[in-house]
């Protein structure tokens, strides 16, 4: 038990209200006596005291009931009560060699040396606030298990994806982007159904939005996943996909979605202008108020694999790579930063994430707009399989990879980590 000697003259005159038998921890020391009279202590011109620290630590020691004023007087008298000693410096392992210390003006290690510096110093926060939940819907009752992408579901528009957001809500994380699942017979060479008024995305962006109003619903503007090719556009018999017929159908699926109530449409299909008749169609319909957010370096990656299993949205032929970019360009990417600002984009993102941080950085630097990082499929499944094989901390490197992405300068993040990071990030139990 720690104790805390005083062993100072003691001129201060008889302290009122102090009672001896009440104060734990003052006592005199062994060859001295105390004298109490009533309230009152009459010290002797030198007396030694100390004071023994409480048993346990987080009890605090008994107040004597003094003023300020008698307090003060006690140590200008030079009766100083003493805080507890310096702990001693720990001791290094046997073999340390003894060694001067090297003549450093700057030490970066001591903004790092404990947990409340740290935090001081964080220069980049992780909220559910920059979350947006990715969320595959179909026309089914039940959840359907996407085999590649443990723990996310093609989920009921009418039941499961209601539960969904309610969870997703709960902790926070109030923006959702909607995918889905068209069925075969509806899909056809130039994706019509993309701009039904009753289509499942139209009738699930009006079933949220009557249920949780301040819901914020982006939407994804492509034909793939209404398009018997699989392809984003409309494909020539030669395979070539084509560029201003195929803006055309986005700019009519993205008026349906704003009809529905959506507050973000999305054009995913990096077709060249897209933005541009996008912004004009929906203010030629009175929807100036609906913000778009432009997959503007969105590449040509294999690390799509799992997204197009849970669609079924595979290209029936050939690969992506005349319209999304390549992935060795980086400068490429302000070619489309540009275009997009001048066409009227109000969010700008990255596709995918994690391997492409120097490019979310690039568009960060370059632009005064949000930018978004979207960490695809294939960054989520990685994760999720390195954790079955014990290869890797899920929780750890989940939370990780999307500071990462925020550090790089992404002000939200599209992840189907959102529902599981958010209840992290809130204390609550997987």
């Amino acid at each position: 038990m720690a104790s805390i000697f005083l062993n100072t003259p003691c001129n201060v005159g008889a302290i009122k209200h102090f009672d001896c038998k009440n104060y734990v921890g003052l006592r005199a020391s062994s060859n001295q006596k105390l004298d109490c009279v009533g309230h009152a202590i009459k010290a002797p011109t030198r007396r030694r005291f100390f004071v023994r620290a409480s048993e346990r630590r987080d009890e605090s020691l008994k107040k004597m009931g003094l003023s300020d004023q008698e307090c003060e007087a006690a140590v200008v008298a030079g009766n100083v009560p003493e805080a507890p000693p310096v702990q001693p410096k720990p001791a290094a392992p046997a073999g340390t060699p003894s060694v001067s210390s090297l003549p450093l003006n700057r030490r970066p290690r001591r903004n790092r040396r404990s947990p409340v510096l740290r935090a001081s110093f964080q220069e980049t926060n992780l909220s559910p606030a920059n979350f947006v939940y990715p969320l595959f819907i179909h026309e089914g009752e039940e959840d359907t298990p996407i085999g590649a992408m443990p723990g996310c579901y093609r989920l009921g528009w009418r039941h499961g994806l209601l539960e969904e957001v309610a969870k997703a809500r709960d902790v926070g994380v109030n923006s959702v982007v909607l995918f889905p699942k068209v069925p075969d017979a509806l899909k056809s060479p130039t994706g019509d159904e993309a701009f039904n008024d009753n289509g499942l995305v139209p009738r699930t962006v009006r079933l949220l939005k009557d249920r949780y109003p301040d819901l914020v619903i982006y939407t994804d503007v492509a034909l793939d996943p209404y398009s018997s090719d699989g392809h984003d556009g409309i494909v020539r018999e030669d395979g070539v996909i084509m560029n201003d017929e195929t803006v055309h159908q986005l700019c009519k699926q993205a008026v349906s979605q704003a009809k529905a109530g959506a507050d973000v449409v999305s054009p995913s299909d990096m077709m060249d202008g897209r933005v541009g008749a996008i912004r004009s169609a929906l203010d030629a319909e009175g929807f100036q108020h609906v913000s778009i957010m432009s997959y503007t370096a969105k590449y040509a990656s294999a690390f799509y694999g799992p997204f197009r299993e849970a669609l079924d949205s595979n290209p029936r032929f050939g690969d992506k790579k005349t319209y999304q970019m390549n992935p060795a360009n980086y400068r490429e990417a302000m070619i489309e930063v540009r275009e997009d600002e001048a066409e009227g984009a109000d969010i700008l993102l990255v596709k995918p994430g994690l391997p492409y941080l120097d490019v979310i950085r690039l568009l960060r630097d370059n632009s005064s707009l949000p930018i978004a990082a979207y960490q695809v499929s294939g960054e989520y499944s990685m994760i999720k399989a390195g954790a079955v094989l014990k290869m890797i901390d899920e929780e750890k490197v989940m939370l990780e990879s999307l500071m990462c992405l925020r550090r790089a300068g992404a002000d939200i993040i599209l992840t189907y980590f959102a529902l599981q990071a958010a209840r992290t990030l809130c204390g609550e139990k997987s």
